[in-house]
């Protein structure tokens, strides 16, 4: 489930020029959260569909 969900926050970090630990302390309080996925840490559910919202948000304000 990481995998997919890694990339999407990946392209979105590339696109915005973001620096890993603010995107993570922004969307679930965790600075440390992208470069646990990237060491294999899995995300909830729950977890997972509240970053595709803040990307997808993010990415529509952006337009």
């Amino acid at each position: 489930m990481s995998q997919p969900l890694l990339f999407l926050i990946q392209r979105h970090l590339r696109r915005t020029g973001m620096p890993p630990t603010r995107f993570g302390r922004m969307v679930v309080g965790d600075p440390r959260f992208v470069h646990d996925l990237r060491r294999g840490r899995e995300a909830r559910p729950a977890t997972v569909r509240r970053v595709q919202a803040w990307i997808a948000q993010h990415d529509e304000a952006a337009r």
